[in-house]
């Protein structure tokens, strides 16, 4: 706190109406008798009862906050006119704060504060005050209340909700246009002096700005304050409390203003004449380039719409206003050639779309420009005379006939020559073809309205200098008829007459038919070929006749059938006829003319087999299948005749064999080589002892390899003895000298061996186990005799 605050709380301290040290007496009457008091009240006795005046007389304590002494502040002073200073009285005080913030002197009455209040947190506390005897405890006074207001001072500062504003203006905003408020608050007790009566002003943002200082309302300060020179503004704002007078506190704030854009400039081309270049050959909606006009402002205010209004390719050319990026886009609108014209002008405007009223008078907000189109030349391929053409040919006409010429040229200057060609896929039979040189399509083939009327070709026209640039025509051939077919009957007709027709009895209605198509339309003429006794025919003229019967009565046992010439001929030049033939046939009818019988019927019976002897024949191909199966069932049934008649031949599954054989000496049954060398064998030989049934092609048995295991060596043996179809049908014992491999053993076979049994050393089965101890001893024995004899 300076020095200047704290002379001005003393001045503030002398001037109070009562001073701090107040005190609350208590006074008594004169004499111990109640006086009367504001009135006078009859009890129930009759006898007048008197109000007895208060023995308090008080006044408000008033206490200045932030109390900054180091000891107790004092309030005020209690006291009662009964303390006669003895000490026989005892003040109390009770209520907000009594004990703890606030606190009495049982004996003299006077209060304290214990500590610095706060008037923000706290602007007053009521309190009671009470005196009572300390021998009798019993009141000596009627309990009061009283209260402690706090005295403002000075001290906080006003403050802002925000510490920074936006806020925003139109740009060109006259002097004294509202921006926006600023408003502070004071904590300080506005109702006591100047301590919350706040000042605004400015501190930064002049000349620019100005502030209200009542209200804090920033205003416009210059005239005219244009975005595009400056668009961002800060405005620093003060509230000082105490009226703004020397001494008070403050608080500022930062504004942040931003000038909005208003449309105040007009669209400008940045160039007067603008110039662009596009090939003749461009297709019509090609964008040829683009133009753009600036415009200082932003946003819709920018918008700027462009139109072509004048020069002498408006019919040319079109102009888009592309959005996104305010650029007029330049299109064409008709097919170019620069043979015709090089070079055109156009005259193109820009203007914004949305005009403030008010800106008027800062002129049109619109601009124009010159463009100049240039037609570049480039090799263009061959325009054709016509978009297409149509030929009409007779189909009588002589291969080799024109039947129309199309014509190209060259839109280039060079004038380069020009070869045709027909594209083959529109004319795949190769029914036409065309002069390379000059166009002219002729037949080929001969045509034929009635296999197809109408004929689309493609002509392609290509320069001989650039076979590669081409151009196709359609090219349409109809086919004109003439009157060459002859009709027809329209349908075959089945006709019958019945044997007993009368004259003149219709038989039959007959029609034709014509391929060609003449203009006045079909029109058939029937007659006969030559007269005939039996049938006649009658032209109704309507392309249709009549066939009737010129006498009475027919026999299909005399004749059966009837073969009728008609000829039928067209009215067209030249007349085309032919003759068809009708057959008809004799058949029995009932009365009402109704067909039963016809003599074919008759003649077709003999050539079919009934029904009966169909299931004739069935059965007897039955029967010789079934003979046959039978027969073949039998024959699998019959045994075989056994190979070996005698009993002692005859083997069961299991033979003992008790005779020992003659060993290497008996080559009856076995070869000794087989044993020796199972590798070596060639030819699997039969059995010496017996006559096979059936012989068979031996098969050569492969050699084990060196590494196969016993088991699955026997196991492959097995199997192949087993499928063999020349192994003997008996049981026989076949002896296989492989041991496997692996052995510490080796071979313990003598076979294969060209050393003696004396040659041989046994010691080593000493080492295998007991399970070749006997076998050791047995061999081993053997040689100890030897050495010993």
């Amino acid at each position: 706190m300076t020095i200047q605050q704290v002379l001005l709380l003393l001045l503030l301290w002398m001037w109070l109406p009562q001073p701090c040290h107040t005190e609350m007496l208590f006074r008594r009457t004169p004499d111990l008798r109640p006086k009367s008091f504001g009135g006078r009240a009859s009890g129930s006795d009759g006898k007048a009862i008197h109000r007895q005046k208060r023995g308090w007389m008080w006044n408000q304590f008033f206490l200045l906050e932030e109390y900054t002494g180091s000891d107790y502040q004092y309030v005020g002073k209690l006291h009662s006119d009964q303390d006669k200073g003895d000490g026989s009285l005892k003040y109390i005080l009770s209520g907000d704060g009594a004990g703890t913030l606030f606190i009495i002197d049982e004996k003299t009455g006077d209060i304290h504060a214990t500590r610095r209040i706060d008037r923000e947190e706290k602007a007053f506390y009521t309190l009671r005050a009470q005196a009572i005897n300390r021998r009798t405890l019993r009141p000596v006074e009627p309990e009061s209340e009283f209260v402690i207001k706090i005295h403002d001072i000075n001290d906080n500062e006003p403050t802002f909700p925000e510490e920074i504003y936006t806020a925003s203006v139109p740009e060109m905003s006259v002097v004294g246009t509202s921006v926006v408020q600023v408003t502070a608050t004071d904590a300080d007790d506005p109702s006591y002096g100047n301590s919350a009566r706040i000042i605004y002003s400015i501190l930064q943002g002049q000349p620019y700005f100005s502030v209200e200082p009542e209200t804090g309302i920033i205003r416009t300060a210059l005239p005219n304050m244009n975005r595009e020179n400056r668009e961002q503004y800060q405005v620093v704002i003060q509230a000082k409390d105490m009226g703004g007078q020397m001494g008070g506190l403050s608080g500022t704030t930062t504004v942040n203003i931003t000038l909005t854009d208003v449309n105040d400039n007009p669209p400008r081309f940045p160039q007067s004449t603008i110039h662009l270049r596009i090939p003749e050959s461009s297709p019509v909606g090609t964008s040829i380039g683009s133009v753009k006009a600036t415009d200082a402002d932003t946003g819709k205010n920018a918008e700027v719409e462009y139109r072509i209004i004048d020069g002498d390719g408006t019919d040319m050319f079109d102009i888009v206003t592309q959005k996104d990026t305010q650029e007029g886009i330049i299109t064409v609108r008709k097919p170019l050639d620069y043979e015709t014209r090089r070079l055109y002008t156009l005259k193109v405007e820009a203007e914004n779309t949305h005009v403030d009223p008010r800106f008027y008078y800062l002129g049109p907000f619109k601009d124009t420009t010159i463009v100049k189109i240039s037609v570049e030349d480039v090799d263009e391929p061959p325009v054709f005379s016509r978009s297409s053409y149509l030929f009409e040919v007779h189909e009588d006409i002589e291969l080799g006939t024109i039947i129309g010429t199309v014509m190209a040229r060259d839109p280039d200057s060079a004038s380069s020559p020009i070869r045709f060609s027909l594209d083959r896929h529109t004319d795949l039979d190769r029914i036409f073809n065309i002069h390379s040189g000059n166009g002219s399509i002729y037949t080929s083939k001969p045509l034929d309205r009635e296999i197809s009327q109408w004929h689309n070709l493609s002509v392609i026209a290509a320069e001989i200098n650039n076979p590669k640039d081409t151009t196709r025509v359609p090219v349409y051939v109809r086919i004109l008829d003439v009157n060459d077919n002859a009709p027809q009957f329209a349908v075959f007709y089945d006709t019958f007459v019945c044997e007993n027709a009368r004259a003149g009895q219709l038989i039959q209605t007959i029609s034709a038919v014509d391929k060609d198509d003449p203009l006045g339309g079909q029109k058939f003429f029937f007659s006969l070929a030559a007269v005939n006794p039996n049938f006649t025919v009658q032209d109704n003229e309507d392309n249709t006749a009549r066939i009737l019967t010129r006498r009475n009565g027919f026999s299909r046992h005399e004749i059966s059938t009837y073969l009728l010439p008609v000829v039928i001929s067209d009215n067209d030049y030249p007349i085309q006829s032919s003759t068809g033939t009708l057959t008809i046939r004799v058949c029995a009818c009932d009365s009402r003319g109704n067909m039963q019988s016809c003599n074919a019927e008759a003649l077709l019976l003999p050539a079919g087999l009934s029904t009966g002897a169909l299931v004739a024949i069935l059965l007897c191909i039955i029967i010789l299948l079934v003979i046959v199966v039978l027969f073949a069932a039998l024959k699998r049934q019959r045994k075989k005749e056994p190979l070996i008649l005698s009993k002692e031949d005859i083997r069961d599954n299991i033979v003992s064999y008790n005779d020992e054989g003659g060993g290497e000496e008996d080559t009856q049954a076995f070869d000794i080589g087989t044993l020796r060398n199972p590798a070596a064998i060639e030819d699997k030989k039969l059995r010496r002892d017996i006559i096979p049934e059936t012989l068979f092609v031996p098969r050569r048995t492969p050699s084990a390899p060196d590494n196969t295991d016993v088991r699955d060596f026997i196991n492959q043996r097995l199997k192949e003895h087993d499928t063999d179809p020349s192994a003997p049908p008996y049981d026989s014992l076949a002896t296989y000298a492989y041991e496997g491999n692996d052995s510490i053993a080796e071979s313990l076979s003598s076979l294969e061996s060209g050393t003696t049994e004396g040659d041989q050393n046994y010691d080593y089965l000493r080492e295998w186990g007991p399970r070749f101890n006997k076998l050791a001893e047995m061999y081993g024995g053997g040689e100890s005799d030897k050495d010993a004899s």
